[in-house]
């Protein structure tokens, strides 16, 4: 299965910007936009970010599968210091990290289905077979549970700094969160066409029209449409020496989009 658009109108997105000081979101076309974030030293928070789901609950997020969901994209270097990209989530680290903004929601287990792209400071996965930064297509299916079963981890979260602690509880995550990640080469410098189809027991990447990856683990619904740069970073690698933090970005950096297209299948 490779993702396809039929042709139909494009669903209407509302999208809301959320930006820190500095960075700027601007609407270049109908389904255009630049992204970009100013340069600024270590430890100093830079973000611009697209989304449809500040003011939502999570439970009220808009989107559940099947879904369709395609863009051009291009950035200013070929490895922007933090992270970007785009594709759906439900927003976990909302509460606890500051993402987000607007609706206040506690943390959950990770949903999301996205194109994410991460400097070499980050290692965001919680298995060891697969990559953790780079150029990634990536899935993570987690159980919906109620707030209140996830507090004792919160609990042990000012404890992460230590490596044991660290390590019994990446061990933990991954009985609960299931999770599907592909590297791929390509330059990101250029215009390249990114797709995604979203079902309830499959997944499909493509680019340029050529599929990425296929897997049977999907999000659990419902998600939120998000677009973002920043110079964040965050590792949790298996020797459980946590790291997190803002990275110092020498030059502006930009990620522009055209020709957006979400269409449920």
């Amino acid at each position: 299965m490779i993702p396809r658009i039929t042709g139909r109108p494009s669903q209407s997105v509302q999208f809301s910007t959320n930006l820190t000081r500095g960075a700027q979101v601007t609407q270049t076309g109908p389904d255009s936009w630049r992204l970009e974030i100013p340069a600024g030293p270590q430890g100093s928070y830079r973000l611009a970010q697209l989304d449809d789901y500040t003011q939502r609950s999570r439970e009220h997020f808009p989107w559940e599968p099947p879904l369709s969901m395609a863009l051009s994209a291009r950035a200013s270097t070929t490895q922007i210091q933090g992270t970007w990209g785009f594709g759906l989530w439900n927003d976990p680290f909302s509460f606890s990290m500051g993402f987000g903004g607007g609706a206040r929601r506690l943390p959950a287990l990770p949903n999301a289905i996205w194109f994410f792209f991460a400097s070499p400071h980050n290692h965001l996965s919680l298995r060891d077979d697969l990559p953790s930064n780079g150029n990634l297509a990536a899935i993570f299916q987690s159980p919906r549970l109620p707030a209140y079963m996830l507090s004792p981890g919160l609990f042990a979260l000012p404890f992460m700094a230590i490596p044991p602690v660290a390590r019994l509880l990446r061990r933990w995550a991954r009985r609960f969160v299931r999770q599907e990640t592909v590297s791929f080469i390509t330059d990101v410098t250029q215009w390249h066409r990114y797709r995604l189809a979203w079902e309830a027991d499959r997944v499909c990447f493509a680019l340029d029209d050529i599929r990425i990856m296929e897997s049977i683990i999907s999000p659990h619904a419902p998600l939120g449409v998000v677009i973002w740069i920043d110079n964040q970073y965050l590792a949790w690698p298996p020797n459980g020496r946590l790291g997190y933090g803002n990275l110092e970005t020498l030059q502006p950096a930009w990620v522009e989009i055209k020709d957006f297209h979400l269409e449920p299948a």
